[in-house]
């Protein structure tokens, strides 16, 4: 990497009367693990470097972005940023490293590990998932990754950065067939941690729910159909919160009026049970940073407090729109991507009630343990999710579990209407998409009601049913 004083010359070039310059350098190491029919079918290390430059001028943003990481290469790549951005005067800039209170320890190293001790933990979960039952499984992936990005960060504002990110991951995906039908499991773990997330989440763990679910699911009801209530699991992880209402909660798409929460600060959202949460800082999960990628620390921001909407995620530039902080959200994939206004770990806040009392008072509705893909439209909040695991609930307890069946419904909707939080609380994880950029999240919730929610499943002439929604 570059000294201090190359960068501030860099920055000078790069900003040449414009209103904000920066420069992001990144040092990528990776390892990937792909495990299908029970063979190992690809073990890919690689390394990949380079840096982008941007200048900020009036509403007017240039970036551009180079392999090389040499002085004379960056000072190219600045000077031909600064005329894209169409400014002529040069200022000074001093640099001021940062510092974060944010504690992501590595234990191990992914980099010491043997890559075939990798190889075997994959098998691990493959062979766990596999004996399950050998006849009805009919195939098990398995995917390994692990990441070490090294950053530096720098901008005309006189902030510098340097930061190492350690992230591991694993995932499990079973597919069971019996005649015609044919159901999926999954699982995962990971986090910002090194390889002793294996110790905390055990492969043979992983490998036998995701098998499990797919059996219980061949085997399960055809899910009913039409509006009734739905209790969202803590299991299931806040993809609900994340989808249908954390997007809209980022600033770019509110300024745009992309937002069903467009304009609403301080106006009444949601349940006055509802308090969501984004926190980069929360230890070792796989959201989790000590800074974003603009250099600014993690921080929490609550979004609605008790059903008020009290904030938004913003990067740099969204946040001087507005005359109001950086809230640490600034996030890109690599030194390709500008930076823009993404969740970290994003969750409704634990309330008071046990899961088990919410079951009992709920005589007759649909229990959801896992949230699967779906599609949301920002701008009006309307969703539409799978559930690839479900259950009837009947007369307060916990019956048959049930296949086929989704979610439909709206957002705003959704969070007025939660009349009961619970006091567990359950992660999720993966890779958000926007913009074509895909960053490392992390989502949660207790256990919560939905008193009436549209259930699309089968109906009694056996035809499936359900909305089709936007994606976002």
């Amino acid at each position: 990497m570059l000294e201090r004083t190359d960068l501030q010359e860099i920055l000078k070039i790069a900003r040449r009367g414009s209103d904000f310059a920066e420069i992001f350098m990144e040092q990528l190491e990776s390892t990937r693990i792909g495990c299908e029919d029970r063979q190992i079918e690809r073990v890919i290390s690689g390394r990949e470097q380079g840096a982008g430059i941007r200048a900020v001028h009036g509403d007017h943003t240039a970036y551009g972005y180079t392999n090389a990481l040499d002085r004379e290469s960056l000072l190219k790549l600045a000077d031909q940023v600064a005329r894209a951005a169409q400014s002529d005067e040069t200022t000074a800039v001093v640099l001021k490293q940062r510092s974060s209170t944010v504690q992501l320890p590595v234990a191990r190293h992914p980099d010491d590990t043997p890559v075939e001790e990798k190889v075997a933990l994959v098998r691990e979960a493959e062979q766990s998932a596999r004996c399950q039952d050998e006849q009805l499984l009919r195939q098990v992936s398995v995917g390994y990754a692990d990441t070490i990005q090294q950053v530096t960060i720098a901008n005309t504002e006189g902030a510098y950065v340097e930061d190492e990110r350690v992230r591991c991951r694993m995932s499990v995906n079973a597919v069971a067939a019996e005649g015609a039908v044919i159901q999926t499991g999954y699982d995962s773990a990971g986090g910002t941690k090194g390889f002793e997330l294996f110790d905390e989440e055990k492969p043979s763990e992983l490998g036998r729910l995701a098998a499990q679910r797919a059996l219980l699911m061949l085997h399960a009801r055809r899910a009913p159909a039409g509006r009734m209530p739905v209790v969202l699991s803590g299991e299931a992880g806040g993809t609900m919160i994340h989808e249908a209402c954390g997007h809209g909660l980022e600033a770019d798409l509110a300024q745009k009026n992309l937002s069903v929460y467009s304009g609403k600060k301080g106006e009444r959202v949601a349940s006055p049970l509802v308090t969501v949460v984004d926190d980069g800082t929360l230890p070792g999960r796989f959201g989790s940073f000590r800074f974003d990628d603009e250099g600014n620390p993690a921080r929490k921001t609550v979004l609605i407090e008790k059903g008020v909407l009290s904030g938004f995620m913003y990067d740099h530039i969204t946040a001087v729109k507005d005359e109001v902080e950086p809230t640490g959200n600034g996030r890109r994939q690599s030194f390709q991507h500008r930076p823009i206004p993404r969740m970290s770990t994003t969750y409704l806040a634990s309330g008071e009630t046990p899961p088990g009392e919410i079951i009992r008072e709920t005589k007759s509705g649909l229990l959801v343990r896992r949230m699967g893909g779906g599609q949301v439209n920002t701008t009006n909040g309307d969703f539409v999710f799978e559930v690839p695991e479900g259950y009837l609930i009947e007369n307060g307890e916990v019956t048959a579990p049930v296949r086929g069946a989704t979610l439909t419904g709206n957002g705003p909707d959704v969070l007025n209407q939660i009349d009961l939080v619970g006091s567990d609380f359950g992660f999720s994880l993966g890779v958000c998409g926007k913009e074509g950029q895909g960053v490392p999240v992390s989502d949660a919730q207790p256990t919560i009601r939905i008193p009436s929610l549209t259930v699309g499943g089968i109906i009694e002439d056996g035809a499936s049913t359900g909305e089709e929604g936007d994606e976002d």
